[in-house]
């Protein structure tokens, strides 16, 4: 136990841990809420995918260059900035919702403004770990962040669910606007030391130049990146129908939605502590091809249940196999990136794991229009299965990080 919550000795870390805890849980309800939302305005599997689309085209247009500023400027300070705006996006959202006036165009026109909010975020939300924890604590406070962010994503959902059907969607985009205050204020408490950057006489251009140099010509990150960048475009691309499939696989509503949110999250809970429980030890590479397989099994295992505890029990093994693959990879880059460029790499990684999912829920989302959800499911699957075999043949140095 003590060395599966090692981070958390450092103060910094733990204000940040119960902090994006609180906050994550109000990310997933609106996240669960406004699927359901957006399916019962439209009924369309593929305006679900232009929601996730519209999110996702501020993200490849800016990523880069928040990795840039994330090198230039106090991480802190800049996640102060962007979490704040994702706190105006979610009461502005809600107050749509409580005058009965939100329409689909709006909530196309809040997805890119909070996706351009998540540009600037999450590079500096990666990169800032390393100044919360020593580096001994690294691994172990990257799976930690693993494991916070999908506790959220088992309660969170499951709230959502109950909170939607009970009283509509205005409350649960309401309660993701408080919950941004719980982060707020963790990041203005830290005591953080002072960084003596680089000092900066080049353009954002060069250093942006000088981050995807540095990915290009490192063959270990290249090719984590790219199995990111798999995953989340022919995998994680299936949690955008989830609203669909509740209603027309299942049967279900609202709360049905939310639990199949929850189950994976439930999965991918267990799996983040096992790997937090394991940070010392020198098999990720391992743990990571295992999921790189285990992850396109078990969605099509998914794809033809009919029955609810089953569709539950295997979403778990998703959300477990999901995490190997992501939380792993994660930790492999992380610890192989100089500080210097650490903003810029992450940018990197994350521009491939968020910029490929609006990618991937636009062509899920067309393909369950014209062959239905299992068939998209299906496909996705299948084309993530035959990748991984390729990358299990042609990169074996893989299995072999530690």
């Amino acid at each position: 136990m003590s060395r599966t919550f090692a981070a958390l000795k450092h103060r910094n870390y733990r204000l940040w841990f119960s902090g994006q805890l609180v906050s994550l849980f109000g990310t997933w309800m609106q996240t669960t809420a406004q699927g359901f939302l957006v399916y019962q305005l439209t009924r369309s599997p593929a305006f679900l995918g232009y929601v996730g689309f519209a999110a996702g085209i501020p993200i490849w247009l800016f990523t880069l260059y928040g990795g840039v500023i994330a090198d230039r400027v106090p991480r802190r300070t800049l996640m102060l900035v962007t979490q704040t705006t994702m706190m105006v996006l979610a009461f502005v959202l809600a107050a749509l919702a409580f005058l009965r006036v939100v329409a689909p165009w709006h909530i196309l026109v809040l997805a890119s403004c909070l996706g351009a909010a998540n540009a600037f975020d999450a590079p500096a939300r990666q990169a800032l770990v390393t100044e919360l924890v020593e580096r001994e604590d690294l691994t172990n406070a990257i799976a930690l962040n693993a494991t916070m962010f999908n506790s959220a994503t088992v309660v969170g959902p499951a709230i959502a669910g109950v909170t939607y059907a009970a009283f509509g969607p205005g409350w649960c985009f309401t309660l993701n606007g408080i919950s941004f205050l719980a982060v707020i204020a963790a990041l203005a408490l830290m005591r953080l030391p002072r960084l003596q950057g680089p000092v900066r006489r080049t353009s954002a251009r060069a250093d942006l130049k000088e981050g995807i140099s540095y990915v290009i010509s490192h063959p270990v990150i290249r090719t984590l990146i790219g199995v990111v960048s798999i995953t989340s475009l022919f995998g994680i691309s299936f949690m955008t129908l989830i609203p669909a499939w509740a209603v027309n696989i299942l049967g279900g509503d609202a709360r049905i939605n939310g639990l199949l949110f929850s189950a994976r999250g439930a999965g991918a809970l267990g799996s983040a502590l096992l790997i937090a429980s394991l940070s010392q030890y020198e098999f990720k590479g391992r743990l990571l091809t295992i999921g790189t397989f285990a992850f396109p099994v078990t969605l099509l295992v998914f794809a033809f249940m009919r029955q609810l505890p089953l569709s539950l029990l295997a979403l778990a093994g998703v959300g477990a196999a999901t995490i190997l693959v992501m939380n792993l990879a994660n930790v492999l880059v992380q610890t192989q990136v100089p500080d210097a460029l650490r903003g810029r790499v992450m940018s990197i990684y994350g521009l491939t794991f968020f910029g490929s999912m609006p990618i991937g829920a636009l062509w899920i989302g067309a393909a369950a229009e014209h062959l239905g959800e299992t068939a998209a499911v299906v496909l996705g699957a299948s084309i993530a299965l035959c990748l991984a075999a390729l990358v299990y043949t042609r990169v074996p140095r893989l299995r072999a990080l530690s």
